[in-house]
C-alpha cells in the first residue's frame, strides 16, 4: 500500500521507480509534494536493495511546476501586503524547508535518473537538477517560469542549473520563462539522452538504471559522494542566498498580479512594483 499522498512508490529490485502521482493537476507540487520528499529519499537511500531510482511523472507529463493557489493557503506570508519583520523571518524559514524538498535528491546516497516527459516547468525543473541525470523523449518542455509570475526560483535551480549548462543558458532561461525543446535541451546539456517517445524513455531509464546496479555500489555511492562534494558549498551558499532574496522581494505587486491573472486566466501586466 502506498504511504504517500503526491508520490507513488514502485520497487522492482535493485530499481525504486518515484512517480510524481498527482496526474489530474499535471503533477503540480501541492503541500504533499513538498512535505514528503525528504522521507521517499531518505527511505530509497537507506534501502540495501535499492541500487538506482528513476523518478518520472505519471500522466501527460512530468510536472506543471508548483500549486501556487494550493501553496498560498500554507504560505500566506507570501500574500501578506504589509510584512513586517517577524512574518520575513517565517517566509525565510518556509523557503529553507521548501529547498530542503529538491536537496534530499541530490544528497540521497542512491544515484537518481529524471524520466522526463511533457511538461518539465518551475519546480519540476528544480527537481530534474538535483538529479545525478536527466532522460527526455521527444515531447518533453522545460521551462524556468518563476519570473512570469513575480518571483525568484528560490529551491535550487538557479544554484544547480548553471553547473550543468553554464551560465548563459540558464539566464536565458531564468529572464526569458521560454520553453526549451528536448533536442534543444539535449545540445545544451540538460539532457543525457532524448528517446522517441515515452514507453521508449522509460525503457531506456530502466535500462541505464539497471547498467548502474550492476556495478559496485560502494564505488557507485562514493563516487556520488565525492562530486556531490565538489559541488555543495556553493551550491548551499547559493542557497541561503536566494532564500534571503526571495524573502526580500515578496509580495510585490507583481505576485498579487500574477495569481489575478492566473485567477481571470488572462496574460499579467506586470510593473515592476
Amino acid at each position: 500500500m502506498n504511504e504517500y499522498t503526491y508520490y507513488l512508490i514502485e520497487k522492482k529490485a535493485p530499481i525504486a521507480w518515484v512517480y510524481l502521482n498527482r496526474p489530474d493537476k499535471k503533477n503540480a507540487m501541492n503541500p504533499p509534494a513538498w512535505e514528503e520528499a525528504s522521507a521517499v529519499f531518505e527511505s530509497l537511500g537507506n534501502d540495501p536493495d535499492i541500487r538506482a531510482i528513476i523518478v518520472a511523472g505519471k500522466g501527460a507529463g512530468f510536472c506543471a511546476g508548483i500549486d501556487l493557489m494550493s501553496m498560498v493557503g500554507e504560505i500566506p506570508e507570501l500574500m501578506d501586503p504589509a510584512q513586517k519583520g517577524g512574518v520575513k523571518w517565517q517566509l525565510l524559514q518556509k523557503i529553507y524547508s521548501l529547498q530542503e524538498t529538491i536537496t534530499c535528491i541530490e544528497r540521497c546516497r542512491k544515484p537518481v535518473i529524471a524520466a522526463v516527459h511533457g511538461q518539465c516547468i518551475g519546480a519540476g525543473l528544480d527537481m530534474i537538477t538535483a538529479c545525478d541525470i536527466r532522460l527526455g523523449s521527444k515531447d518533453a518542455v522545460f521551462s524556468l517560469r518563476e519570473a512570469a509570475v513575480g518571483f525568484v526560483a528560490d529551491v535550487g535551480v538557479l544554484q544547480r542549473l548553471p553547473l550543468i549548462v553554464g551560465q548563459g543558458i540558464t539566464r536565458e532561461l531564468a529572464y526569458t520563462a521560454k520553453n526549451m525543446t528536448a533536442d534543444r535541451a539535449k545540445q545544451v546539456l540538460l539532457l543525457n539522452e532524448v528517446f522517441e517517445d515515452p514507453a521508449a524513455l522509460m525503457t531506456g531509464a530502466e535500462k541505464m538504471a539497471m547498467e548502474i546496479a550492476g556495478c559496485s555500489p560502494l564505488a557507485v555511492q562514493a563516487s556520488k559522494e565525492v562530486l556531490n562534494h565538489g559541488i555543495a558549498r556553493s551550491v548551499d551558499d547559493g542557497l541561503k542566498y536566494v532564500a534571503s532574496m526571495s524573502t526580500n522581494i515578496i509580495p510585490s505587486d507583481d505576485l498579487f498580479e500574477a495569481v489575478a491573472a492566473f485567477t481571470e486566466k488572462r496574460k499579467p501586466r506586470f510593473t515592476g512594483k
